[in-house]
């Protein structure tokens, strides 16, 4: 039996933030949004529910947690557990179709998994219905920090039109109808704390599993990994979390 998609998305959650920003960086997000106690958050793509479980727990907000993998969501639940809060926030296992369709939410959110509704205009079209009027909505997107070269595309396995310029990514969520108000964005560190932890994480199993069917599979993905960060991704490629008011 093969590995499956959702084992392999396990294996490389190497931690609680499943993307490239560190818990400081969370946290200040937070503080940009300007949460208050009693506001409410819908989170597609919740991953393993650190951002809603911490924030309900910092800022005293309320929410609703969904993904389609069924142990993020037994980590979330679990995290929401330790941190006292389990009242305040649950999660549930859902895809994309299960977005709330009344505008309840103060905050609505997809951080770095646009492309599971076809990019950033799909996403705010998606996320739309669950806004209240004058919420946020938050969009956690790759950039190039500079025109990355024609092999840039392959080794870091997108297509060339997937992702624009910080201006062009503005001007993305501008033609789906939404205005850029901040951002935060990643940097050189909270990026290679990201990929690189992975690196440990695949070897780590590969060590462990040196006959297993999928080995070739894995060690492919790592060495293509490895050398498509440090040739290309750390130079190239941005990350960040843009906050959007509907223009």
């Amino acid at each position: 039996m093969g590995m499956t998609r959702d084992r392999f998305a396990r294996l490389l959650a190497t931690g609680r933030i499943l993307n490239p920003f560190t818990e400081d960086q969370l946290m200040q997000l937070g503080e940009i949004c300007r949460l208050r106690e009693g506001q409410r958050q819908f989170d597609l793509a919740c991953g393993k529910g650190e951002m809603a479980a911490r924030w309900a727990a910092h800022f005293g907000i309320s929410g609703l947690g969904v993904d389609n993998n069924e142990e993020f969501i037994a980590d979330a639940r679990a995290r929401a557990a330790e941190l006292g809060v389990s009242e305040r926030v649950r999660f549930e296992v859902a895809d994309a179709g299960r977005v709330p369709a009344e505008p309840v939410y103060d905050v609505v959110s997809c951080i770095g998994a646009s492309w599971i509704a076809g990019g950033v205009s799909g996403m705010v079209k998606t996320l739309r219905p669950a806004l209240r009027p004058h919420g946020l909505m938050l969009l956690g997107e790759p950039y190039w920090k500079e025109p990355p070269p024609e092999e840039a595309y392959e080794a870091l396995g997108c297509e060339p039109d997937e992702f624009t310029s910080l201006v062009g990514t503005m001007d993305r969520f501008e033609s789906a109808g939404m205005q850029l108000v901040e951002m935060a964005l990643a940097d050189e560190h909270s990026w290679d704390r990201y990929i690189a932890a992975q690196w440990w994480t695949l070897s780590e199993w590969l060590r462990a599993h040196p006959h297993d069917e999928d080995a070739p599979l894995v060690r492919r993905f790592l060495d293509n990994a490895r050398r498509g960060h440090l040739a290309h991704g750390r130079r190239h490629l941005g990350w960040g979390v843009f906050v959007l008011r509907e223009a």
